[in-house]
């Protein structure tokens, strides 16, 4: 697998596991690595923010799984039982949440947006790297979403995590959709 530093320079990583059938991650990598990762800040291992984008199948339907409630854009609710590991859009596709995402979770659009409450917010940036700040490329995608809050995300950036267990991930009235207007893909 290639990883591209925003220098545009790549390196190999060892992670990934050529087989005839098709690519897979080496059992010790899964945990850190998705089947791409674009890696933000100046030059390779700059200790930059990750940005996941992936393709893969995700976690299994043994994963352990935890509650979380979404508040529909006509303010009703459905809850869901999410796997903990794949994204929170993942998720929502899985389970029929009008959750567009169209990109398919590349984080190249602004449709899977979500508002969350301050301290999950707050939470999940911690997790995330030493400096509790989002990727460039998702800020710049919400830069675009309708409806930004201070504790506004992309659905397709946040991994569903153990204690998340009983969350509330707000849908906004609207999304922006700059592909086509209400293209909504088809989850595969």
């Amino acid at each position: 697998m290639f990883i591209r530093a925003r220098t545009g320079a790549y390196r190999r990583s060892k992670c990934l596991v050529l087989s005839k059938s098709r690519p897979t991650i080496a059992p010790e990598c899964l945990s850190s690595v998705s089947s791409f990762d674009r890696v933000g800040g100046s030059g390779v291992g700059g200790g930059g923010i990750m940005t996941r984008r992936w393709h893969g199948d995700g976690p299994g339907p043994d994963a352990p799984t935890v509650c979380v409630t979404f508040v529909n854009p006509d303010d009703s609710k459905s809850r869901i039982s999410a796997r903990v590991g794949e994204t929170l859009l993942r998720a929502a596709h899985r389970t029929g949440i009008e959750m567009e995402g169209a990109c398919e979770g590349v984080c190249a659009c602004s449709t899977c947006h979500v508002i969350l409450e301050q301290e999950l917010y707050d939470r999940i940036l911690m997790d995330m790297n030493d400096d509790g700040a989002l990727s460039e490329d998702e800020e710049d995608m919400l830069d675009m979403a309708f409806g930004l809050t201070h504790t506004s995300r992309l659905g397709c950036q946040i991994t569903v995590r153990e204690y998340m267990d009983g969350s509330v991930f707000t849908l906004p009235k609207a999304t922006r959709n700059f592909y086509v207007d209400g293209h909504k893909p088809k989850p595969h």
